[in-house]
């Protein structure tokens, strides 16, 4: 396996210092666990509805999302009724796909349940182990709706938690560096991606969500 100094040195070489730098994720302004829960479901249902979808669309949307979904209140979403669901759908505000809308009252249930499990859902998954980064995607993949793939991942990641994404490119520079041989699917494969990110994480100590950024421009995009 390659050292995370080599894969940097290629980062560098195809990227150069500035860009490279300009590309790691910056720390969020308020940590995940010290987050109210409404901004968690709001974080997991953008990524939702920018999966597959034109993102600077969603964007511009968002504040019509936010009154539509009365800020994302985890009770009052949970409660979707049939009749909350026809008015979404003639809602021009937001984009009416109703299997994502659903994923508002799925997802507010979910994070329901992990408030009354843990106390809060946002510190419960804000003090998720990086070192266990697999073990939170299995999770969201499990109790979550269409938080499994790298959706979950980036909505982990513009949440403010240190975990590293399975993009085309990271799994690319994943093979590239020896970790793999294939896609990033398997439990195994899963386990030895996290075993890879523990020890640059260890040898560097750089953040997992640097490191993530390092491999995907270590490869031709």
């Amino acid at each position: 396996m390659k050292s995370y100094s080599e894969l940097h040195e290629m980062a560098l070489a195809r990227k150069g210092a500035e860009a490279l730098a300009a590309h790691w994720p910056l720390p969020s302004e308020t940590a995940l666990r010290d987050q109210t829960d409404d901004r968690l479901l709001s974080e997991f249902t953008r990524r939702v509805f920018q999966a597959g979808f034109n993102w600077s669309v969603i964007d511009k949307k968002w504040p019509g999302f936010e009154t539509a979904f009365h800020g994302f209140d985890l009770g009052r979403n949970a409660m979707m009724s049939d009749d909350d669901l026809d008015a979404h759908l003639k809602n021009t505000d937001i984009v009416r796909h109703a299997g994502k809308i659903l994923t508002v009252r799925d997802n507010a249930v979910f994070l329901s349940d992990l408030a009354r499990e843990h106390g809060s859902a946002a510190r419960f998954i804000g003090d998720w182990p990086v070192e266990d980064t697999i073990g939170l995607f299995a999770l969201l993949k499990a109790r979550g709706a269409r938080l499994g793939g790298t959706t979950g991942q980036y909505a982990l990641r513009f949440a403010g938690y240190d975990g590293f994404i399975l993009s085309r490119s990271v799994v690319a520079a994943l093979n590239v560096a020896g970790v793999i041989d294939g896609a990033a699917t398997s439990k195994g494969a899963l386990r030895k991606v996290q075993d890879a990110f523990n020890a640059w994480h260890a040898e560097s100590g750089a953040p997992y969500a640097v490191i993530s950024r390092t491999l995907a421009m270590s490869v031709p995009d």
